[in-house]
């Protein structure tokens, strides 16, 4: 009965070594919620960054969301046979604002977001409401130094490194969107994701019309 009481307190002690330092398994309800749509062997899903904390990473000097930027994390699943191609330029963010309101916002390039942050409004409170809501168009050129290329080059490379999605494969990035930070707007936004066409016979696909409907968790 002795030997038997010190195997069972060496096995004990052997599975608490073995333990110590693990980090348990997140619970669901930690986890981020993430909009998204799904068919024809093609599923995107977005995840907005409403909070300063996750840019942080991918903007360790100059972040988009202190200018109003909103950036939504996307991720192309192609889950057929075929490469399917993304319109990225098609890509729209429908804004309701009132009942009989809507705006659809293009996204932003590498060049706009660095703008936006380094040439423009640069002393004004990026969270002060102004209606309506900008459609970016061609700025001019004034003083882009180093500073302003480095913000452009970091934007470009955290964006959607491809418009080709290859069968059974994934393709991730960020989508920039000028809100001037009315995150409140997200609550009844939707992403607008038209275009989607195979490689292979050019057939195209349905459109993706993703609810957001953000929490501020993420």
């Amino acid at each position: 009965m002795r030997k038997r009481a010190l195997s069972l307190l060496l096995t004990f002690a052997i599975s608490s070594v073995a333990t110590f330092g693990q980090t348990p398994p997140a619970s669901a309800s930690s986890a981020r919620p993430t909009a998204r749509d799904s068919h024809e062997g093609m599923t995107i899903l977005v995840e907005p960054w409403t909070v300063a904390s996750r840019y942080k990473e991918r903007f360790p000097k100059k972040s988009p969301f202190s200018s109003g930027i909103i950036a939504l994390n996307v991720t192309f699943e192609n889950e057929s046979d075929e490469s399917i191609q993304l319109d990225l330029k098609s890509i729209r963010l429908l804004l309701f604002i009132g009942e009989d309101s809507r705006q659809e916002l293009i996204t932003l390039t590498a060049d706009d977001v660095a703008d936006s942050v380094l040439l423009k409004n640069a002393s004004k409170d990026p969270t002060q409401r102004r209606n309506p809501l900008p459609i970016p168009v061609g700025r001019p050129n004034p003083s882009r130094d180093k500073n302003w290329t480095e913000l452009r080059d970091t934007a470009q490379n955290a964006g959607v490194p491809s418009n080709v999605v290859a069968a059974h494969s994934s393709v991730q990035g960020l989508l920039y969107f000028d809100l001037r930070g009315e995150i409140e707007l997200l609550q009844t936004a939707r992403l607008y994701v038209p275009n989607l066409i195979t490689m292979s016979n050019r057939r195209p696909l349905s459109y993706f019309d993703i609810e957001l409907g953000h929490s501020p968790a993420n």
